[in-house]
């Protein structure tokens, strides 16, 4: 029996699963990335196209990464009040380096710190993590959760016939509802009070 077995084993051992899951997250982040002069260039931004279960699967991972790196950008905001008057080298900033502000600077930019440092340990990409925190983060600040969705393709892979699924980014390629005006029936009125009246 299977009970409290949770995720999908995709015939791979744990650390190919694992690795598995780091290369689609990974790759979803680098869809965001300038790629003008790059040779692998994405197809289309904020999308990969994978097998419905490993979509699933890497879902969880995708969102998770994002919520922390909108925690780690909430501290460099509030780092940014103890920020260096100058570049780094110069004479003011070797004395805001002496003064108490870096220390309170130092205290608030951790957090951030840390969140780096935890999305490097899960998608294992220091590209994917800087294009994450530079311009993923940003886009999700006032959103909760539900940083991306997965669209079933009725085309399934050629191969093995394996279901395929877009994994994307919500917010970018969004359907807007549209109702329907309410017709107006101003001329009938006046032809059933003609018609009444005869």
């Amino acid at each position: 029996m299977r009970h409290r077995r949770t995720g999908r084993k995709f015939g791979r051992s744990p650390s190919h699963q694992r690795a598995l899951l780091r290369s689609l997250a990974s790759a979803l982040m680098l869809t965001e990335r300038d790629a003008e002069f790059d040779d692998n260039a994405p197809g289309v931004k904020g999308r990969i196209v994978t097998t419905l279960p490993k979509a699933k699967e890497v879902r969880p991972l995708v969102e998770k990464c994002i919520t922390i790196a909108r925690r780690g950008l909430a501290a460099v905001e509030a780092a940014s009040a103890y920020a260096a008057p100058a570049e780094r080298g110069a004479d003011a900033w070797k004395a805001w380096r002496q003064s108490p502000r870096w220390g309170q600077w130092n205290q608030a930019i951790a957090p951030a710190v840390a969140a780096r440092r935890r999305c490097l340990q899960l998608l294992g990409d220091k590209q994917a993590v800087d294009v994450l925190f530079r311009e993923i983060a940003p886009r999700f600040v006032d959103r909760p959760g539900g940083y991306t969705r997965i669209v079933r393709l009725a085309k399934p892979r050629l191969g093995d016939a394996g279901v395929q699924a877009i994994l994307e980014f919500v917010g970018v390629r969004d359907r807007v509802a549209r109702r329907a005006e309410r017709p107006t029936f101003e001329d009938s009125t006046e032809t059933l009070q003609t018609v009444a009246a005869e």
